[in-house]
C-alpha cells in the first residue's frame, strides 16, 4: 500500500511538473507578444527567463520519468538518481540567469532606461497569479530533489514579478526607473544562496556522500547497541535517490544463531529511526577492524 501510494504521488507530481512547463510556455508567448507590441526591452527579457523556466521545468520532467524506470540488468538500483543530474543541471541554469540577470541589472544602474511603468505592472501582476499557480502545481505531491530544483525557477519567477509590480508601482508614482535594477539584485542574492545549497546537496548525492542529517558513528552505534551484536565495521551509507536511502555493513555476532532475530530488529531499526529501506547486512562470527563497539 505504502508503494502503491508512493508511486501514485510521484505520478501526479510528474503530471504537474508537465503542466506547469505548458503554463509557463504558453505565458512566456503572450508576454513576448505584449513586450514586442509596446516595445518593452523589460518584458522581452523576462520572456525570455519564462522560457528558460519552462526548460528547467522540461528537464525536471525527463528527471522525473527516469526516476520512475523499474531496475534493468544494465541498472540494477534504478535510475533514481537521474533526478539529481536533473537537479545539477538545473542548478547551473539556474547560474547562467542569475548571472544574466546581475549583468543587466548592473547595465540599468549606469545607464537607466525609460520604462512603461503601467505595462510593466499589469503583466508583471498576471505572471505573479500565474507563478502562484504554477508554484502550487510543482509544490504539490512528492518533493524530491528534482522538483525542488524545478520549484527554485518558479520561485526566482515569483520573486522576480513581485519585484517587477513593486518597481511598476514606484515607476508610474514617482517615476524613480533605479527601482527596477536594486530589486532585481536584491532577488538575485537569494536565488543565489538557494541556487548553492540545490548544487550542493546534487553534487554531494552524485558523489555517494552520506545523506545531510545523518551520522555514521551514530547509525553504527544504535545497530550495535542491539542484543547480540558485538560490533558493525564496513558501514556505508548513500542515496539511491533523494527519497530512497540504502545501507551495506559486516555486523559481527556473539552467535551466529541469533542471526534471524538481529536481522529482522536491525531493519525496522533502519526504518524506524533513519528511513533507511534498503538494507544489505552480513553477518560475521570473528572480529575485524572493528568501528562502532556494542554496549
Amino acid at each position: 500500500m505504502h508503494r502503491e501510494h508512493n508511486h501514485q504521488s510521484a505520478h501526479t507530481g510528474q503530471r504537474n511538473l508537465y503542466l506547469a512547463a505548458v503554463s509557463t510556455l504558453v505565458y512566456a508567448a503572450v508576454e513576448a507578444t505584449v513586450g514586442w507590441w509596446g516595445n518593452s526591452l523589460a518584458l522581452l527579457s523576462d520572456a525570455g527567463h519564462m522560457l528558460t523556466d519552462t526548460s528547467a521545468l522540461l528537464i525536471a520532467v525527463i528527471g522525473a520519468w527516469l526516476g520512475q524506470r523499474a531496475p534493468s540488468a544494465l541498472h540494477s538500483y534504478g535510475l533514481g538518481r537521474a533526478e539529481f543530474i536533473a537537479a545539477l543541471i538545473n542548478g547551473l541554469l539556474m547560474l547562467a540567469v542569475v548571472s544574466v540577470i546581475v549583468i543587466h541589472a548592473v547595465e540599468r544602474i549606469q545607464a537607466p532606461l525609460a520604462v512603461k511603468g503601467e505595462a510593466v505592472t499589469l503583466v508583471a501582476f498576471i505572471g505573479l497569479l500565474l507563478n502562484v499557480l504554477v508554484l502550487y502545481l510543482v509544490g504539490h505531491g512528492a518533493q524530491d530533489l528534482n522538483r525542488r530544483a524545478a520549484a527554485l525557477h518558479v520561485l526566482g519567477d515569483l520573486l522576480a514579478s513581485i519585484a517587477a509590480l513593486l518597481s511598476g508601482l514606484v515607476i508610474v508614482f514617482t517615476g524613480w526607473t533605479l527601482i527596477d535594477p536594486l530589486l532585481s539584485l536584491l532577488i538575485v542574492a537569494f536565488i543565489l544562496y538557494s541556487t548553492l545549497r540545490l548544487l550542493r546537496e546534487a553534487l554531494h548525492g552524485l558523489m555517494e556522500g552520506v545523506p545531510f542529517g545523518l551520522s555514521l558513528e551514530i547509525i553504527g552505534s544504535d545497530m550495535a547497541a542491539i542484543t547480540g551484536v558485538q560490533s558493525v565495521h564496513d558501514l556505508h551509507v548513500w542515496s539511491l535517490s533523494s527519497q530512497r536511502l540504502a545501507l551495506s555493513a559486516h555486523v559481527v555476532l556473539e552467535d551466529l544463531g541469533q542471526w534471524d532475530r538481529v536481522l529482522a530488529e536491525l531493519r525496522e531499526l533502519l526504518l524506524k529511526l533513519y528511513g533507511i529501506d534498503h538494507v544489505t547486512l552480513q553477518p560475521e562470527t570473528t572480529t575485524h577492524v572493528v568501528h562502532f563497539e556494542g554496549h
